[in-house]
Order: C-alpha cells, then sequence, then structure tokens
C-alpha cells in the first residue's frame, strides 16, 4: 500500500464525534517507510484496547517522538466550534491543523485515514479506508494517540466541571451523563446541538 516515491506514511483518525461534551480531536500520525511498527505487536482499534493498554501504547510512542524517531499531532475544535459550524466542518478543521502543525511538503507523504475522513487536495497520494484502524497500524496508531490525549483532557475538565463526572464517561451520552445534565444542567463544554431532544 505504501508508495515508495513518499518519504513519510501519515496515519490519520478521529475520536469524540459522538460525545454530548467536549471537543473532537483529530490525529496525525507519521512515521517514515522504514520505521518499525511490527515491534508494537497486533495494534487494534483504541476503542477495543482496554485503558491500560492504550496508555503503554501511548508512552512508547511519546517516548519514540522524544527521540525524533516518530511524530504525532493531536488538534482539537472544542464544543462551541462544533455548535456554530457543526461536527463534519469541525473534524475537518481539527485534521487540517493536524497536518500544517507537522510542516510537511505534501509530495513527501502518503497519507491514510480512517472511515470518511479526507486530507485537503493538496496532498494528492491519500487514501481513505473503511475500519482504518484496524488494518493499517498508522492509523491505529492516530487513533491510540487521539483516545488518550482527548481522554486525559475530559479528565481535567472534571476538575472544573465536577458535578458531571466526565473522568468516568469523557463526555459520551451515558445513563449518568444524562441524568447529571437533567439534575445540574449544561456547562460550556457541552454541545448544545447534540443535547436539543434531551433539553
Amino acid at each position: 500500500m505504501r508508495n515508495k516515491k513518499a518519504k513519510f506514511l501519515i496515519g490519520i483518525d478521529e475520536v469524540g464525534r459522538g460525545p454530548l461534551a467536549g471537543p473532537v480531536a483529530v490525529c496525525a500520525f507519521l512515521m517514515s517507510n522504514n520505521f518499525d511498527a511490527k515491534s508494537f505487536g497486533k495494534i487494534k482499534d483504541s476503542k477495543k484496547l482496554k485503558s491500560i493498554e492504550r496508555e503503554e501504547i501511548f508512552c512508547r510512542l511519546k517516548e519514540l517522538k522524544n527521540n525524533k524517531k516518530i511524530n504525532f499531532v493531536v488538534s482539537f475544535e472544542s464544543s462551541r466550534m462544533i455548535d456554530k459550524i457543526g461536527i463534519v466542518p469541525a473534524i475537518k478543521k481539527a485534521l487540517e491543523k493536524s497536518l500544517e502543525k507537522l510542516k510537511l511538503n505534501p509530495k513527501d507523504c502518503k497519507i491514510l485515514l480512517d472511515g470518511g475522513l479526507k486530507a485537503p487536495g493538496k496532498y494528492k497520494n491519500q487514501k481513505t479506508i473503511i475500519k482504518g484502524d484496524e488494518k493499517e497500524r498508522a492509523i491505529a496508531f492516530a487513533s491510540i494517540a487521539a483516545k488518550v490525549t482527548r481522554d486525559d483532557l475530559m479528565c481535567r475538565l472534571a476538575k472544573k466541571y465536577p458535578k458531571y463526572c466526565f473522568e468516568i464517561h469523557k463526555g459520551y451520552g451515558t445513563k449518568m451523563h444524562c441524568e447529571k445534565i437533567k439534575k445540574h444542567g449544561i456547562c460550556i463544554e457541552h454541545r448544545k446541538c447534540f443535547l436539543r431532544k434531551l433539553l
């Protein structure tokens, strides 16, 4: 699948499309064509890994990033932006930000994207893959980095808004979260456009 002319392989995935609160996160994960991704063993979609498994892989990825063996960027778009422009455009904005922060020439990159994601048109060498996080390690790594980074942010927000228990459900529409909203109303981190029926 890799293009021999491309210096770098970039995997892209998003996390947080469906929650009632918190931002959406998009990770662009960069590795060279000779990076030994197989040393991680079989990598699954981040949602199918236990929290401790994601954390262990993410720690290894951060160490590799610090040693300049790989690079990755996770960008967010807030609940306010999601309310303003919609979830799909917000994901697109976060995706573009992550790619821009990598500061690469589009001609040097082969981009693999999960699901229905698309990179800007200047990235000619790109491919969208259904269930890509289960088929391509670069996308799986992006999924893990996005998930762990967003979960960490939701735990920080839980300290700011303790009434909602964000550290438990990470903003998703669980029974507990819905009960908290009914009891306390919403906070600035809630997506109003996702809550019309509940409110």
